[in-house]
């Protein structure tokens, strides 16, 4: 068998065929280190450490294509970063005049770095246009579903009544909370620029009256932020992405943790529109966009790990602490933009089965508002007895099968106490409705 020529991603179908998967590709990130490239000769130009039309020459040379990442790929291994055969190229794209101005000053870091951030930058916009559609799609329901009373589960039984309605409003709170964190972490991403050891001391040499005036210059050219000091071994925009990327996966995460244990058969509360099927079992809709996602949730703390101990970087410049980043984070980014264009399509056609969760308020034939007839029936008979009277029919009501509130209903005791209120599930959802309305109105 003849080997594909490329990785077609076969074991990635969490995030394969999104849009963050084509911004994050190798293509994309050849991209941005060409794009970090010519911004830092334009950077040098205006502030006149390069000759009047280098910044244009090296960023069409950069725009002109023509540049393989296969190729860039295999000879990095040399220099261990595909910086130094990409300058080799785009140098010799550039021409003998403008030349010598292409990655002048800076080190590799520089500009993996940059690249990393621009990459990211790029990502984070298309993610957050798909956590947008979640959140809609989720606040739809939520308002749809207010009143939709359900049963709550805690420890996996059945607890107090609840509504489908605050349960989406708490899915929403979850993605919204994900957005308003990768909006800051999107808008906080600096450049990187400080030379071999972060001094910036090269551009001084090469003529800069102030080479801290550079580091600005190069970030408003790429429209990222102006970093306070090099970043080199500080990696806290690498922390931060890690952080907000896994906080999107496991916010995710729960709404599909709960869609996959709310469509299992037994259930069936919700259910995926147009499940996937199954290999051997025909019968089968299988919730395949809340699993992939739930597997997107599941692998991001780890990669996160890995990005938290770069955290420790020793030097001025590491080994082996920053060349470590490179992947999780690429992977981190898919895995959170495949799963939040999985959450839109999985909220925006979620069944929800109102009759079923109805029907599931009865299964524990009256007990899931036991809470409520304690409270409410202690006034009647004080509270020793209320709790010994619906300790006995609670037993009986499991034993023999029948409705708590008909065994109610025979105690001489109770005798005008309006029961059909007392023990309809439906009418002790509590403020739930309340809950879910003022959840709404965050924007």
């Amino acid at each position: 068998m003849t080997a594909a020529p490329d990785d077609v991603c076969l074991l990635a179908p969490g995030w394969t065929g999104s849009a963050v998967a084509a911004a994050t590709g190798d293509r994309a990130f050849v991209r941005a280190l060409l794009d970090a490239e010519a911004a830092l000769t334009r950077a040098q130009e205006t502030l006149g450490l390069a000759p009047r039309g280098a910044g244009a020459a090296v960023t069409a040379a950069a725009d002109g294509g023509g540049f393989d990442a296969r190729s860039l790929a295999e000879r990095a291994r040399a220099g261990g970063n595909p910086v130094i055969p990409l300058v080799a190229d785009l140098t010799k794209a550039v021409g003998a005049e403008y030349g010598p101005y292409v990655h002048r000053g800076a080190t590799s870091q520089d500009i993996m770095d940059t690249a990393a951030m621009l990459v990211a930058m790029r990502g984070l916009g298309l993610l957050l246009g798909d956590l947008d559609r979640v959140q809609r799609a989720l606040a739809a329901l939520a308002a749809r579903h207010r009143d939709t009373a359900m049963p709550g589960r805690t420890l996996t039984q059945h607890a107090v009544p609840t509504t489908f309605g605050l349960k989406a409003a708490g899915w929403r709170s979850l993605v919204l909370d994900a957005r308003d964190r990768v909006t800051a972490v999107r808008d906080a991403l600096p450049a990187q620029l400080g030379g071999a050891a972060g001094t910036l001391a090269a551009f001084g040499a090469y003529g800069a009256a102030d080479p801290t005036a550079l580091p600005a210059a190069y970030a408003r050219e790429l429209g990222l932020r102006a970093p306070l000091l090099p970043w080199h071994t500080l990696r806290t925009p690498i922390a931060d992405l890690a952080a907000c990327l896994a906080h999107v996966t496991g916010a995710l995460g729960k709404t599909a943790t709960d869609v996959l244990t709310l469509a299992r058969t037994e259930i069936g509360e919700l259910a995926e529109d147009g499940g996937g099927g199954s290999s051997a079992m025909p019968h089968k809709a299988n919730p395949v966009r809340a699993t992939l996602i739930a597997a997107a949730a599941r692998r991001a703390p780890q990669l996160a790990a890995t990005l938290y101990g770069s955290l420790v970087a020793e030097d001025e410049r590491p080994a082996g602490a920053w060349h470590a980043e490179w992947e999780p984070l690429r992977e981190l980014l898919r895995l959170a933009g495949g799963a939040a264009r999985d959450a839109a399509a999985l909220t925006e056609g979620l069944r929800v089965d109102t009759a079923a969760m109805r029907a599931h308020l009865d299964d524990t034939h009256g007990l899931i508002v036991s809470e409520r007839l304690s409270a409410e029936l202690s006034a009647v008979l004080g509270r020793a007895r209320a709790r010994e009277l619906l300790t006995e029919l609670a037993r009986r009501a499991g034993a023999e099968g029948r409705p708590l509130g008909e065994l109610l209903a025979a105690e001489p005791e109770l005798a005008g106490v309006d029961l059909d209120d007392l023990t309809d599930p439906a009418r002790y959802t509590g403020s739930a409705g309340i809950l879910t309305d003022r959840a709404l109105e965050r924007r």
